[in-house]
């Protein structure tokens, strides 16, 4: 059915995912339920018309060993498409959603290609497009030009979130591809006169920024909701799906090795707490497609636990889940030369999978064991593996220590000596020592000394703080010193979405507008904040804009608006130039 130049043969069960090989591709894929699979082939018109162009039907015998279904196509597939339909039990209620007429995206897939550009739904006003992954060619297209890891040590890190699409699609910015990774190069040297040192990317993996469809005017703008967590996201390239994502992954390159020239870390923020596929009413497009009970953490009638608060929870230690994200953060090193990863709600990592099992986890019933699904474990398998993989040794390891299933443990995340933490109880304190709170004296004066009430008794350093006052979830520090209330209202939730304790204080009116002697009061505290970053022991991360008192009109969860309140302004960098100056210098001072 492949034409005259193709073969179709075994193949073999590893690796998983597709592998250009001598002669032709390799293709293995995990589904511990399926009792039938194929593998569908697609060139990129017919992906666009939602149309297989080749099918081959794997042969549960010849292309099947253990749970791992695989096929080798001898031949050229090049600009060729690839997905899976997989046949067996589809009953929701038990956890079960395998369906044949879905063909679904191989987790291991190395880009996927969907819609090309952001924000622009497909054909017929389809914003869930049929997606397909990229089929990796047997040889690289990159120059790396030598590049090789910074290795910074910590405790000299100066860390600047960023969102990639916001940071230069303002059109002060003036960049040739605004949005964009390349766009963002043309800027590094901005950030290098910052003083900073490492950026930490809010989320680059595949995403669905349409998400919740064109009839709302809402947008994923964080991008905190994963399709595919080994592909770059191809709307933020200036090629888009051009070269079926090889351009994408290319590009995604360059802003690495662009960074690394001029002194700077990449991190990359990494959502393993749960996927785009939502809960039971969420749309089938890979993990749920290929084996819903072994990914996601579910209750004995097939509900979705929602440790996440986002519809499902990735389940992070079943044996195949965590061996599936410790493969995925070797790729990014390996291949993407990353330096390091910040794990959103990281807690979700610690807690025991559905189905747990200590004989399978340990190797031995343990005594007394009264583990359920959720329960936090003290040695959680997958943090182990990733504290302890050859490969991950020395990659800078960050973890969001809660949860939205309120699981808090800042101070207390199991770290095996190499794991910091963003310190949610350092921005609590600074907040309110610096607005003038009574009582906080002394807590301040263990922020400054890097937390020793948290960090010291298990043996950690300071630099296992990630001190921040403010970051992209929350008041931005203009906003910190502008608004007592939050003003969520364009959000469409009544102002009920985002945190109601902000500590935050107006310096005396609410509002932008407001007497020069307030004004001249908020640039002072601001000042104030960041001196108290740069001088704490620990790691200072600072959020981007902040540096010239960037504002979002007081609202505090900006998830959902692609505009100019979550794009860098770089107009308003210019004209706030003492402030920014100011920082300037802190960083230096800091040095």
């Amino acid at each position: 059915a492949l034409g005259g130049a193709c073969r179709v043969l075994a193949g073999m069960p590893a690796p998983l995912g597709a592998t250009a090989l001598a002669g032709g591709v390799n293709f293995a894929v995990y589904s511990g339920g399926a009792t039938a699979a194929a593998l569908c082939l697609f060139t990129p018109e017919d992906l666009k018309a939602d149309r297989v162009t080749e099918e081959v039907s794997l042969d549960p015998l010849m292309n099947r060993t253990g749970n791992v279904w695989h096929v080798f196509i001898e031949g050229e597939l090049h600009d060729m498409l690839y997905g899976y339909r997989f046949d067996g039990t589809f009953a929701p209620h038990c956890g079960h959603y395998l369906d044949i007429s879905n063909v679904v995206v191989d987790p291991y897939a190395k880009a996927v290609i969907s819609r090309g550009e952001y924000g622009v739904p497909a054909r017929g006003n389809n914003c869930w497009p049929q997606m397909a992954g990229m089929i990796p060619l047997p040889y690289s297209t990159f120059d790396w030009e030598g590049d090789l890891p910074l290795r910074y040590p910590q405790k000299d890190l100066v860390i600047y979130e960023m969102h990639l699409r916001g940071f230069t699609k303002h059109d002060s910015s003036n960049v040739e591809h605004p949005g964009t990774f390349i766009g963002a190069v043309s800027k590094l040297d901005y950030l290098k006169e910052l003083g900073v040192n490492c950026i930490e990317l809010m989320p680059c993996h595949e995403f669905n920024e349409l998400e919740y469809s064109t009839s709302s005017s809402k947008m994923n703008f964080w991008g905190y909701s994963t399709i595919n967590f080994f592909s770059p996201m191809t709307r933020y390239t200036s090629g888009g799906i051009k070269n079926c994502g090889r351009d994408a992954i290319n590009e995604f390159k360059t802003f690495v090795r662009e960074a690394h020239k001029r002194g700077i870390e990449v991190i990359l923020d990494v959502v393993f707490n749960h996927t785009a596929e939502g809960n039971e009413n969420g749309p089938i497009l890979s993990f749920r497609g290929v084996d819903n009970t072994t990914y996601y953490m579910l209750a004995p009638k097939g509900e979705f636990y929602n440790y996440s608060g986002c519809g499902n929870t990735f389940n992070c230690n079943h044996p195949v889940v965590r061996q599936f994200i410790v493969d995925c953060l070797r790729y990014w090193v390996m291949e993407m030369h990353v330096d390091g990863f910040r794990f959103d709600l990281a807690s979700i990592m610690t807690r025991g999978s559905s189905l747990w099992d200590p004989v399978n986890v340990y190797g031995a019933p343990i005594e007394g064991d009264m583990i359920t699904t959720g329960t936090p474990l003290v040695t959680p398998p997958l943090i182990d593996m990733i504290s302890n993989d050859p490969i991950l040794g020395g990659v800078k390891l960050i973890a969001e220590a809660w949860d939205a299933g309120g699981l808090y443990q800042v101070g207390q995340f199991p770290h095996w000596n190499v794991w910091s933490e963003w310190n949610g109880k350092y921005r609590d304190i600074v907040r309110q020592f610096i607005k003038g709170t009574d009582g906080f004296a002394g807590g301040f004066a263990e922020c400054l000394c890097g937390s020793p009430h948290l960090y010291q008794a298990g043996g950690r350093k300071p630099w296992h703080s990630i001190n921040f006052v403010c970051a992209h979830d929350g008041f931005t520090l203009g906003d910190l010193v502008t608004y007592n209330n939050k003003y969520n209202l364009p959000n469409g939730e009544n102002n009920r979405d985002g945190e109601n304790h902000n500590l935050s204080w107006n310096c005396g009116e609410e509002g932008e507008f407001a007497r020069l002697s307030v004004k001249r009061l908020r640039k002072r505290q601001m000042r104030n904040f960041f001196v108290c970053l740069m001088v704490s022991q620990g790691v200072p991360m600072f959020y981007m804009g902040d540096e010239y008192g960037h504002t979002k009109g007081g609202n505090n969860n900006t998830y959902c608006h692609d505009s100019y309140v979550n794009y860098f302004r770089w107009d308003k960098k210019e004209q706030y130039s003492d402030l920014q100056r100011f920082c300037c210098l802190m960083t230096k001072f800091r040095k």
